[in-house]
């Protein structure tokens, strides 16, 4: 129920930002229409047996698919460089569809230490309940991810940059091990999203996206994502969506399609503005270490510039000058309190900067020991740069980093 490809062939990624979507109504919109239906009637019941059957194209139920949703996944599949797209509720239940689709009790996931948090819980804990193994290795060790292999190994999942300590893996390399062992390579992409990175043209065999973060771009709605082949959307991912019902709602789809036309100039300025205040924090007396790809500093600067298209994306995180755990908790805590006009928020991804303490938000539910693994210590502050002037964000954490 889509726009016929062909008419989308040789555009630019920035028209394919505002073009790319299912054909128009009768009535001639020019803005995508949101459609909030639950159930489509159809022309006859022999037409309903073949749709729901999959013999016919056409619009069923709610859960299965909806004319809006269906402009989002095609509009990001285009900004992925992929044959398909699937679109879900939240960037989590993406993950979780992905997992439910490629493995079964007894299969292997190969992931890093410094995954999201929430992803390290679900692949290492919840799934393990069901008889999924699964390997964490460091993150930029390219021989590590291959020692980990096995001949069970069915997946290697990485996400690059990391969140929160923007680590960047080999894309290539990654994908070159994975296709070695018959496995496939997913990538989550929420730091780069498609306008600094595409994973597929790397050899990537999956992209996961939690469009609640820069897609939408303004902190509204949840929304998530896994790009692919068609036989894997179609064989794989699709006949999960429908028993499991991890749906993305129209509106939130509406929403995202729409942040969707801003993501390009959005993610240039709010990187330029995350360089800038990487920098300054660099050379602030109260700060230990500064981690973001675009500064010569950080250890895979290189590597993130060849496939990050020059830039270092709009999110960064930095260590408070302290001795000790207690001491830096209690000091990041007080550069978090101290703020007056950035927010204290753990997401990111939105036009206004947000600043958290991963440890003890989206870190929190791990072990000391996985922690540890990841880098995440207790003076680590996370920062999403959002599009505020970028001398207010100085003073803003300045007014607690120059009070120790």
């Amino acid at each position: 129920m889509t726009t016929d490809p062909t008419k989308l062939e040789g555009l630019h990624r920035d028209t394919l930002a505002v073009r790319a979507a299912v054909d128009r109504s009768q009535y001639g919109e020019n803005s995508e229409a949101l459609y909030l239906t639950s159930g489509y009637v159809q022309p006859s019941a022999e037409a309903a047996a073949r749709r729901f059957a999959g013999d016919e194209e056409g619009y069923t139920y709610g859960r299965y698919g909806n004319p809006t949703v269906a402009s989002f996944e095609q509009r990001l599949a285009a900004l992925e460089g992929a044959e398909a797209c699937i679109s879900t509720a939240s960037g989590m239940s993406a993950i979780l569809m992905m997992c439910m689709g490629l493995l079964k009790s007894g299969d292997h996931v190969i992931c890093s230490h410094s995954m999201f948090g929430s992803t390290i819980k679900l692949i290492g804990s919840d799934l393990a309940k069901f008889g999924v193994e699964s390997s964490f290795v460091p993150q930029t060790d390219a021989n590590a991810w291959k020692a980990a292999i096995k001949p069970n190994t069915k997946l290697l999942f990485a996400e690059t940059p990391t969140n929160p300590l923007t680590d960047v893996c080999d894309i290539r390399a990654l994908a070159d091990i994975a296709h070695d062992a018959d496995a496939l390579l997913a990538v989550d992409n929420c730091f780069a999203t498609p306008a600094l990175q595409r994973p597929m043209a790397l050899g990537a065999d999956i992209v996961m996206h939690s469009g609640t973060k820069y897609l939408d771009g303004q902190g509204r709605v949840m929304a998530g994502a896994l790009c692919a082949s068609e036989e894997l959307v179609t064989k794989t991912f699709l006949p999960v969506l429908k028993s499991a019902g991890m749906t993305l709602a129209p509106f939130n789809a509406w929403v995202v399609l729409k942040g969707l036309e801003t993501l390009d100039i959005r993610m240039a300025a709010q990187s330029a503005r995350a360089l800038a205040l990487a920098q300054w924090l660099q050379s602030h007396p109260g700060v230990a270490r500064v981690h973001y790809p675009g500064l010569t500093s950080h250890p895979q600067h290189e590597l993130a510039m060849a496939q990050q298209s020059n830039c270092g994306g709009a999110v960064l995180s930095f260590e408070v000058k302290a001795v000790g755990a207690d001491e830096g908790r209690a000091r990041a805590f007080h550069v978090l309190d101290s703020l007056q006009t950035l927010s204290l928020s753990t997401n990111l991804g939105d036009t206004k900067t947000l600043c958290a303490h991963p440890a003890s938000t989206s870190h929190g539910r791990l072990t000391e020991a996985q922690r540890q693994a990841a880098g995440v210590v207790q003076g680590l502050i996370r920062v999403a740069v959002g599009l505020e002037h970028l001398s207010d964000i100085q003073a803003d954490l300045d007014r607690g980093l120059s009070s120790f």
